[in-house]
């Protein structure tokens, strides 16, 4: 993958990683985590399973768990403690601080 191409890859990421020229295995990992962080009451073992099929084992499974549940939690304790940003991220813009 060349420079230009890496850099509409990751300006695509950047909007919705649903638009992104993803490989398939790479699209179902995002949905997982995606899932995983929206609606974590609603996994179940055809998850897993869908990341099985892409070739992912437990183990990468269980790697892609937890880097999802670490960044969840340490968002949530950011928004908790209304942690400001480093100066190079952008606001999200659902989240209007007072």
């Amino acid at each position: 993958m060349g420079e230009a191409e890496r850099d509409e890859l990751l300006a695509a990421l950047a909007v919705d990683w649903r638009t992104a020229a993803l490989p398939a295995a790479d699209a179902a990992l995002c949905a997982f985590a995606e899932k995983l962080t929206r609606t974590p009451g609603a996994m179940a073992r055809g998850d897993l399973d869908v990341l099985h099929a892409q070739g992912f084992d437990d183990r990468a499974i269980h790697d892609a768990a937890q880097v999802a549940a670490y960044f969840n939690y340490i968002n949530r304790i950011a928004d908790a403690l209304d942690v400001e940003l480093e100066p190079e991220m952008p606001p999200d813009p659902r989240r209007a601080r007072s």
